[in-house]
């Protein structure tokens, strides 16, 4: 699997397409375990000039400050809050179904999913019918 040079990385971080040929790291990019870190990763590249930028601004410094942390805040609830949306359409914008990231994550934690309904099942379910 190829993955893309930097400047391609800082592109597909603001949300730019990808050449064809990186299609596959791109499903990898939001399948892999790691996935809602790497959409962290993204959008602090989106932030991180916006803060810098409340930093430049005049006024007393405990208020600029206050501005990178409202930023950090505010960014990191929303960028969170659509993270599967956002990874979705991501895989779509590259040529793949939509819902086939969800669907792939899913189907390598059913087997964990399935042992941890049936410890529940077992320690809970049991005591009801006796």
């Amino acid at each position: 699997m190829q993955r893309p040079n930097p400047f391609q990385w800082l592109w597909y971080a603001v949300g730019g397409r990808l050449p064809e040929r990186l299609a596959p790291w791109v499903l990898h990019d939001v399948t892999a375990r790691t996935w809602v870190l790497r959409h962290a990763a993204r959008g602090a590249v989106v932030l991180t000039p916006i803060a810098v930028g409340c930093l430049l601004l005049p006024g007393p410094l405990g208020l600029r400050l206050a501005m990178v942390l409202l930023v950090a805040i505010v960014g990191v609830y929303f960028s969170l809050s659509y993270v599967d949306e956002s990874c979705e359409l991501r895989a779509a914008k590259h040529g793949f179904e939509h819902g086939i990231a969800r669907a792939t994550r899913d189907a390598r934690n059913e087997e964990a999913e399935e042992q941890a309904r049936k410890r529940y099942a077992a320690q809970y379910r049991s005591e009801e019918q006796a």
